[in-house]
């Protein structure tokens, strides 16, 4: 096997074709262009005719399909005639983040899917790249639509600063609650600073969303601050009006297989975290041959990321049919498009090398009544990296709250087991971990915490 190199450090000369997990595949150059906007911006003009192409149905099926039940055919009608900012009000009236949403939200299973022209023309209209084009308008302007109310005396702490906290402050900050925002990483954005990949976010977007997000004013944010560790529950409960907890998924599934801790087997999640806070991509390892197994949304951003940064083979491995991956089908063709090769009905059995991964063993599988078993048929890939990518558990959650499985229970817009505690996004029960549906429980979750603060019930 080749040399592993440290973050930052560059094998000389590298290419695809060196073995191992090395740096400096491609130059700086080449990564530059791969690691472009995937979905470039609209022109004003083009903005305009693209919105043109909407019907703007009265009872439109894309509001219904929309998590956070933006009005898209007022909006698109507002881009139509000019009015890209007034476009943009209406979009972040229903979801702060909708700039973040444009960019990573999949408009092809969502609102594009219930699009009339897709189902008659098989061309929707492009919802998401007009969303972007009218919130990016604003941002550039450097506005901020929404004024705080007259402060109401009361606080509340978001613990989580990722899309479902990000949106639970904000609604309550425009309220005029003062809302303490807590964070365990050093930066705030959740997944949206941190697991998205990077040519779907270019040019440090989520920070500077988040930069704009806080303008409302109200809200103090503060980093470092673990549930659990920095932070007590009992305390918040003792010094807040009201507590919300959106802290995501922490923790990373087994794969279950022999050989699982070998070097050179890791979470995709980390993998892809470490290559968005990347100042220079150039300097991160990646491997020859680069398995990835799952088959979500996690597991395509860490396979195409891998081939981009110069791996030469890049395979993911899922264990049903792609028919049942995750990932939409547009995002496995975009994978396939890359050069990744998809191997469906097939888990891991084992992770074989001296010291380090070498091979990845995986046995068929087939689904009889609902069951899925294995075959006893098995096969290898040579692997000298492998992404684990089978989805994420809860961590941290504090043991006087209820779970529904394996997430805080909820009720209602949020409501915990335990009175003034909230929670929303993937740590909660419910949802189904898209960002879009975080942005919609935090803001419904703000609602309900103003209105009981308030003296509702």
């Amino acid at each position: 096997m080749g040399k592993l190199t440290q973050p930052g450090e560059t094998m000389p000369d590298a290419t695809p074709l060196t073995p191992g997990i090395t740096s400096g595949r491609l130059s700086a150059e080449t990564l530059s262009q791969n690691f472009d906007d995937l979905h470039p911006a609209y022109a004003p003009h083009e903005a305009a005719v693209a919105a043109d192409r909407c019907y703007f149905c009265h009872d439109a099926p894309c509001i219904t399909a929309c998590p956070t039940d933006i009005d898209i055919p007022l909006f698109l009608r507002q881009i139509q005639t000019g009015t890209p900012e007034a476009a943009a009000k209406t979009i972040l009236s229903q979801n702060i983040l909708g700039g973040m949403c444009a960019r990573v939200c999949p408009t092809e299973t969502l609102c594009e899917e219930a699009c009339v022209r897709e189902a008659a023309e098989g061309k929707p209209v492009e919802i998401g790249r007009l969303q972007r084009f009218a919130t990016d308008t604003l941002m550039r302007a450097g506005k901020h639509p929404f004024t705080r109310a007259k402060s109401t005396g009361k606080s509340v702490a978001v613990v989580g600063a990722g899309p479902s906290g990000l949106s639970c402050a904000h609604r309550l900050a425009m309220h005029g609650h003062d809302v303490v925002l807590f964070d365990a990483r050093a930066k705030a954005g959740g997944l949206n600073e941190f697991g998205i990949a990077a040519y779907k976010s270019t040019d440090g977007f989520a920070a500077q969303e988040v930069d704009w997000l806080l303008k409302i004013g109200g809200i103090t944010v503060e980093t470092g601050q673990r549930l659990g560790q920095e932070l007590s529950l009992d305390e918040l409960q003792n010094e807040y009006d009201a507590v919300f907890i959106g802290i995501g998924l922490s923790g990373v599934n087994s794969l279950r297989a022999a050989g699982e801790e070998r070097e050179g087997v890791s979470d995709a999640v980390s993998f892809i975290a470490d290559l968005r806070q990347a100042s220079d991509l150039s300097g991160l390892p990646v491997g020859r041959d680069v398995v990835v197994i799952g088959g979500g949304m996690t597991a395509v951003d860490a396979a195409v990321q891998s081939k981009l940064l110069g791996a030469q083979n890049v395979t993911i491995v899922y264990r049903r049919g792609q028919d049942q991956m995750g990932a939409s089908r547009f995002e496995q063709d975009l994978a396939t498009s890359k050069g990744v090769r998809i191997v469906a009905n097939a888990q891991p059995v084992a992770i074989h090398g001296n010291g380090a991964v070498a091979e990845a063993e995986f046995e068929y599988t087939t689904t009889k009544d609902g069951t899925l078993k294995g075959t006893g048929e098995t096969f290898r890939i040579k692997a000298d990296q492998l992404f684990k990518a089978i989805g994420q558990t809860l961590e941290g959650a504090p043991e006087a709250l209820k779970l529904d499985g394996r997430k805080i229970a909820v009720t209602g817009a949020g409501r915990t087991s335990v009175k003034g505690i909230w929670a929303g996004g993937d740590c909660a029960s419910g949802g189904d971990d898209l960002t879009v549906t975080a942005v919609a429980e935090g803001r419904d979750a703000a609602e309900d915490i103003h209105s009981t603060l308030m003296g509702g019930k």
